[in-house]
């Protein structure tokens, strides 16, 4: 929004007495305004929710070293002013995140991270179920006009290849679906890696988080660049 009283006299040059040049001055100013808009349009806060289970909540860790709270971190780092919420639930599946998810996301949050699936991979459920849920989640958060970036799992090998292949396929299927964003594989660079995991040898330590954090964070930038 701008406006500009016409009768504004800057130094000795009139905007009345000089319609040529006023034009000039008044292109300039609205070239100052349009940049100063953009500058706040940059600067906007964002909001993004986490739904997922424990290895969104943070199982057995401090809620500052928890996977939303530290993707934050690292995006403030990089000048976001950006506010991640941690809707991770231990145990939870994804009939559990939609079941609950209209509670989970408040109306006026920019975007969503969702990752949820774990629970219902570990516990052999036919593939067609969560991906009948996450199905229903995203047409949800479409119809709420939120953006989603999604973040998928990967089934272990001894499951056979058929349940990997089905499981597996979920999450880019349902990405290029909904034109989502996808990191592939939450656990990238840390399932299997004792050094990286709690004692369960399934979740993540802090420095697991650190490095799972580090692999997501590009694309989860460029994700929070384009809801501005």
């Amino acid at each position: 929004m701008s406006f500009i009283n016409s009768s504004v006299t800057y130094g000795a040059l009139s905007i009345f007495a000089m319609p040529v040049r006023a034009g000039l001055i008044v292109a300039a100013l609205c070239g100052a305004l349009s940049f100063a808009s953009f500058a706040c349009a940059e600067g906007r806060s964002v909001h993004l929710v986490a739904l997922g289970d424990s290895l969104t909540a943070g199982y057995l860790l401090p809620q500052d070293k928890a996977l939303p709270a530290v993707l934050e971190t690292f995006l403030k780092q990089k000048g976001r002013i950006i506010t991640i919420t941690n809707a991770g639930v231990s145990g939870d599946t994804t009939a559990d995140g939609l079941a609950r998810l209209e509670w989970s996301i408040p109306d006026g949050v920019s975007g969503v991270i969702v990752a949820l699936g774990a629970n219902d991979m570990l516990r052999g459920l036919d593939p067609t179920i969560p991906r009948t849920n996450l199905t229903a989640i995203l047409d949800r958060l479409k119809a709420r006009g939120l953006p989603v970036f999604l973040i998928g799992m990967r089934a272990p090998a001894n499951y056979g290849p058929a349940y990997a292949q089905a499981f597996d396929s979920i999450y880019p299927d349902l990405a290029k679906a909904y034109g989502a964003p996808l990191y592939p594989f939450m656990l990238e660079g840390v399932a299997g890696r004792a050094e990286l995991l709690l004692s369960d040898g399934l979740h993540p330590n802090v420095k697991g988080v650190e490095v799972i954090a580090r692999q997501i964070l590009p694309q989860l930038d460029e994700f929070v660049a384009s809801l501005r």
